[in-house]
């Protein structure tokens, strides 16, 4: 099946939203393509070689949140047009400066979509100056 062009899914990202939480990170998703529905997520990936755990990803539509875990065929998910959706990780905070984020769903009709997107973040100046995981290829906590 066809996929959507990665330029388009970067549509997606709301610019400046990415920012840390008490407990980890999150950002916000707004849906600029259309109404649809997802029966499967993929797990984040940041500056592509750290994995964040499903069951540590969530996101928030409608006041609802939902683990990355939780969403299957029989348990779908869906997002109207114009609608976002704050998407939230259970761990390390980001470090300042630029961060690839590898996002992917798994739609019928479609397969695999995914979309890449630098996110900048300008933390304190008491933030530590790597990335999490950069040290010996470790993951965020389980």
């Amino acid at each position: 099946m066809p996929g959507l062009p990665a330029f388009i899914l970067r549509r997606l990202y709301v610019k400046g939203s990415v920012h840390n939480a008490p407990t980890g990170w999150s950002f916000t998703l707004k849906n600029t393509l259309g109404s649809g529905h997802a029966h499967g997520l993929v797990p984040l990936r940041v500056d592509e070689f750290e994995e964040v755990p499903m069951d540590k990803t969530t996101f928030e539509i409608d006041g609802d949140t939902i683990r990355f875990d939780q969403v299957n065929r029989e348990n779908t998910s869906g997002l109207q047009m114009s609608r976002s959706i704050v998407i939230s990780v259970d761990g390390e905070q980001l470090t300042r400066g630029a961060h690839r984020i590898d996002f992917a769903c798994i739609v019928p009709g479609l397969g695999q979509i995914g979309s890449i997107s630098r996110m900048m973040w300008k933390a304190p100046d008491s933030t530590p100056a790597t990335a999490p995981g950069a040290a010996m290829g470790s993951h965020l906590p389980n």
